[in-house]
């Protein structure tokens, strides 16, 4: 590692978040030596460019998530950044804990006053210290794995808020299974956090439509009228049966 990556990693990871240009500024470069220099850092998750922004993966993130947040990461920040668009100033939403929801929420953090329930201490950290937003945190012990929590005292939190936007997102979509996770606490979220919002983002990349798969999976419940889903290139004909006519949003890649 040189020390020019070395000075970028050990800034970004104290800053939490820091814009090229300001960390041109610090350390004395171009904005374009920055740029040459975090690019292979990003592509080997070091750090995370989301939405104009140098993020740290340290802390929070634990190796498999950080492993799901660079893994097809492209497509997952143009999902994040068009259904930020989604989403206005003052907005309440539920936020469920998958790799996909995590750019989403960095995506949020040029958004004001929101008020929002997350199950993901990912998703909490990052929303929780901008000025105006309410963050609650939903539930007590959290998995190891992605710092999520699916106890007892997580439903009870999330049973007791209503949001105007549920985001969710799948690890796989199934022509006719519909959207499906593997694990029941993750179908039990999903439902909960559908239950208490008045709409539903979803976000899935185009790797996770799968018409062959054989893995068991549990189905997330299925879309209703209102809701959205914003992927990356359009699904193929044969998963209309599980996609609400006319709700599919695709994200801007440029």
């Amino acid at each position: 590692m040189s020390k020019y990556e070395k000075d970028i990693l050990n800034t970004v990871n104290q800053q939490g978040r820091i814009s090229v240009t300001e960390l041109a500024r610090i350390l004395d470069v171009s904005d374009q030596t920055i740029r040459r220099i975090v690019k292979p850092m990003v592509e080997d998750g070091r750090i995370a460019k989301v939405h104009g922004a140098l993020v740290s993966t340290q802390d929070v993130l634990d190796p498999p998530f950080t492993a799901r947040m660079t893994t097809n990461r492209s497509a997952k920040v143009a999902i994040a950044n068009t259904m930020a668009t989604l989403i206005p100033d003052g907005a309440s939403v539920a936020i469920d804990t998958g790799s996909t929801s995590g750019f989403v929420a960095q995506a949020l953090r040029d958004r004001k006053d929101l008020t929002v329930v997350t199950n993901s201490a990912f998703i909490a950290a990052s929303l929780a210290m901008i000025e105006g937003n309410r963050v609650f945190m939903a539930g007590t012990q959290l998995r190891n794995h992605d710092g999520a929590a699916f106890d007892k005292a997580a439903y009870d939190v999330i049973a007791g808020f209503t949001a105007d936007v549920a985001i969710l997102s799948a690890s796989l979509v199934h022509p006719k299974r519909g959207f499906l996770v593997f694990d029941q606490c993750e179908r039990d979220m999903a439902a909960a956090m559908r239950g208490i919002a008045d709409t539903c983002l979803v976000a899935v990349d185009s790797t996770k439509f799968d018409a062959a798969t054989a893995k068991p999976a549990l189905r997330l419940p299925d879309m209703s009228g209102e809701d959205i889903l914003v992927t990356d290139l359009p699904p193929a004909p044969e998963f209309d049966n599980v996609i609400a006519p006319g709700r599919v949003m695709i994200a801007d890649s440029a």
